[in-house]
């Protein structure tokens, strides 16, 4: 349902919609070679938060509890890409070099979570 790509990884069909959900745009790569369907600033972690993190992963336990605390607190920056994630393949792509920990994972497993809990919720 979510899938996760480095920003420097070649677009595929199978990625399926593209959305960028970094604060900042990936250095060194053209919007052209990106081939997004947007790109969702608003669900990046907040400045403060993403500068604290700075990509250490003895950080990331605690990096992941207060970038879903952040998203907890504003489901219409992450609402639409449940919604359309359930729908077809999504892909959320990040600049980082760490490949497991940054916030597109963190927010994939966020939304896969989410997902399951609302398919929970439909089979009642």
């Amino acid at each position: 349902m979510f899938k996760v790509k480095r920003a420097r990884e070649k677009p595929e069909p199978e990625d399926g919609a593209r959305y960028l959900v970094d604060r900042l745009w990936p250095r060194g790569v053209s919007k052209a070679e990106l081939k997004l369907d947007g790109w969702l600033k608003n669900v990046a972690p907040s400045d403060g938060l993403r500068r604290w993190f700075n990509h250490d992963p003895k950080k990331w336990n605690e990096f992941r509890k207060r970038y879903f605390a952040e998203l907890d607190a504003n489901p219409d920056t992450w609402g639409p890409l449940l919604d359309e994630g359930s729908k077809r393949p999504l892909t959320l792509i990040y600049g980082a070099r760490d490949s497991e920990h940054n916030n597109a994972v963190a927010l994939a497993e966020y939304l896969q979570t989410r997902a399951a809990k609302r398919k929970v919720k439909q089979q009642r």
